[in-house]
Order: structure tokens, then sequence, then C-alpha cells
């Protein structure tokens, strides 16, 4: 089904080419518009169920993201969410989540942004596409900044925990099981302490 030359779908699931995700009001309803590196879509959900739906596809749900957010920054209110770590999908809200105007915008898909006037800001994605923001671009840079931060902080974790497990394909000497072990051990007690 097309509504004004997009194509339009019942639902959707986030991938690594998703740039960002707004709400559009049709026929009286808030729906989606989806914009991927290839094109735009309007999905018959608000933006907070295509991402709750793609936090669950991806094996977690939309609260234990926030609850992660929250465990490595600190961070509760506009929290950005690691919806896929491994494929780098990681999004952020321009305002509260619950807000019918709330933007998601894909971290990895910012190339640039600039001040617009009345406290708008203009942000540039990938494809060459450009959308302003109700937001001003104070706010804007710190949801940057926030997500920026998860994304490193989680990408340096994963590539720890990688190495710590490619001892265990490593290991022939009796010494070499038991260095390993004491290194498991002592990442599971970090890992405990926190969450």
């Amino acid at each position: 089904m097309k509504l004004n030359e997009r194509v339009v779908v019942d639902s959707f699931i986030m991938t690594r080419y998703t740039m960002a995700i707004l709400p559009h009001l049709s026929m009286g309803k808030c729906y989606s518009k989806v914009i991927e590196e290839d094109g735009e879509y309007i999905v018959k959900k608000r933006p907070l169920d295509i991402i709750e739906r793609s936090c669950d596809y991806y094996g977690a749900s939309l609260k234990g993201r926030k609850q992660g957010t929250k465990a490595i920054l600190g961070i509760t209110h506009k929290a950005p969410i690691a919806v896929e770590p491994k494929n780098e999908i990681y999004v952020f809200p321009t305002t509260s989540p619950n807000d019918a105007h709330c933007v998601w915008i894909s971290h990895m898909h910012v190339i640039k942004y600039e001040h617009s006037h009345r406290e708008k800001t203009i942000v540039y994605l990938k494809n060459n596409k450009k959308i302003c923001l109700d937001v001003s671009c104070h706010s804007f840079v710190n949801q940057l900044y926030r997500t920026a931060q998860l994304r490193t902080t989680l990408s340096e974790r994963m590539e720890a925990r990688e190495r710590k497990m490619q001892y265990l394909f490593r290991m022939d000497k009796p010494e070499d099981l038991e260095k390993f072990q004491r290194i498991k051990k002592q990442h599971d007690h970090e890992l405990q302490d926190e969450a």
C-alpha cells in the first residue's frame, strides 16, 4: 500500500540501515515515518512501538536496555538505547520517548548538525538527507554525546570480553586453564558488581 508515494507497512524492525524514526500523523492516527538508507516508509506503529519491538527482536526488552543505560551511564531521562550493540544499532530520543513529537535518531548515521532558527536543529544524515528537529542544538548535542559514550563503553566491554574468551581456545597447558578460570571468575564478579 502507498500513502503519498511512500510504502506503508504494518510493522518494522530496525537494522543498521535505519537512520531515523519520526512521528507521522495520518488519518488521525500516530504512525511513524522511517528513514532508511534506501528510502522512506510509513509504519502503522508509533516510533516508541518500533523501538520496543526492535529491542525484543534482538533479544532484549526496551526496559532492560534502559536499565543497561542507567547501569553504564547513570542516565534515566531521554536515555540512549543500545538496540543491538553487535550491529551498532544505537538510537537516542530527541525528547521524552512518551512525547508525541519524539524523534529517534540512529547515532551512526549522523554526519553533521547545525543550529536553525527558533531553537531548532538541522541534522544531516549519511544519505544526504536532512531533517529539521524541533529541539535546541544544545539538547541535540547532549543526546549525541551521551549515545557516543554508551556506544564506546559497550564496544570496549565487548572487545575485552572477546579477548578474555580467546584464552579458552589457546589453552594447551593446565596453567593456561587455571589462568583463564581466574580471569573469567574476576570478570564475572565485575559484571555482578555493575548490575
